[in-house]
């Protein structure tokens, strides 16, 4: 397995895979080491990030490699159905998902999501459209959804 570390108007991430693809991308709580050298199994990955980050890109085209039970695979792949700039519920989700009573097993599975921003669970807010808990901390949620939306707030002044 192949690491990088990048920098992100987020913080430090951290990326691995290997020629299956790509296993997690992760939002570092503190400073690290950038990475001088972009193992070739992570070059795309890192570039797809940054035009994302830079606003040029609003869908992933990655080979992915995410471990995690069959039932949080079924979860993830849900997730990669919500368009960008747009957002569901923990409800809807587990509706789509075939059982309205799997609301928190698809809540758990969303939060043990390896691949941060590229499986887009932080479009998954409270059926009352409030924010809910989101691993990187909910500052970075609010931000990838304000990075997204259509609707970009104006300056007053």
């Amino acid at each position: 397995m192949e690491t990088c570390i990048i920098k992100s108007p987020l913080g430090f991430t951290k990326i691995t895979g290997d020629l299956d693809g790509i296993a997690s991308v992760i939002v570092l709580n503190s400073e690290e080491q950038i990475s001088k050298y972009i193992p070739k199994t992570l070059a795309d990955c890192v570039l797809q990030l940054n035009q994302y980050f830079e606003g040029t890109r609003e869908q992933f085209s990655l080979k992915l490699n995410p471990k995690g039970t069959v039932f949080q695979n079924r979860v993830w792949d849900a997730l990669q159905t919500i368009p960008h700039g747009k957002t569901t519920s923990y409800l809807k989700l587990s509706k789509q998902l075939g059982d309205v009573k799997a609301i928190r097993a698809v809540a758990n599975a969303n939060g043990k999501n390896p691949l941060w921003i590229i499986i887009p669970c932080h479009r998954v807010i409270g059926t009352d459209g409030s924010l809910t808990g989101y691993a990187g901390g909910l500052h970075r949620k609010q931000w990838l959804l304000d990075h997204e939306s259509p609707y970009k707030q104006q300056s007053l002044f």
